[in-house]
């Protein structure tokens, strides 16, 4: 297993488990959608993609967004999608996919990475717990829906 980080040649496989990773959040399915989206990301430099693979094919990803925190005036990463493959869960996937993102936000001088889940979605908590991220008490998120759409 490897992990890499996602150029336009990977888009495609990638798209796959982007796609599986919105259905999983109660989304339609839209492949040609999620290639799209992915390769517009890529292009305008707008995210970073990280996928592991085996000989296989492609077991997981994570993309980050970059941002920045006006009150310590530092870069930051949003670490907006992580998704496995169920066939490829318990395997430690998921931890290298995290673990990659933890040293290229190092690497790239980062104060940090933060992220957000679904309340219910307690195999990923436990996940990034593991990690050493810990539940944001100190700020309450809020989000203004403005297309009628909703994470």
């Amino acid at each position: 297993m490897y992990i890499k980080q996602a150029d336009e040649e990977n888009i495609e496989g990638i798209s796959h488990l982007f796609d599986l990773y919105r259905v999983f959040y109660e989304q339609l399915s839209d492949r040609a959608g999620a290639k799209t989206f992915l390769k517009e990301r890529l292009e305008k430099e707008e995210s970073v993609i990280f996928f592991a693979a085996d000989l296989q094919g492609y077991l997981g990803f994570v993309q980050l967004y970059p941002t920045f925190s006006s009150i310590s005036m530092q870069r930051a990463w949003v670490l907006n999608d992580l998704y496995v493959l169920t066939g490829a869960r318990n395997r430690g996937v998921g931890s290298l996919l995290l673990n990659h993102a933890q040293e290229f936000a190092i690497q790239t001088g980062a104060k940090g990475i933060s992220l957000s889940t679904a309340i219910a979605n307690e195999t990923a908590k436990r996940l990034y717990r593991k990690h050493g991220y810990a539940e944001d008490t100190h700020f309450s998120h809020y989000e203004l829906v403005l297309t009628g759409k909703e994470d």
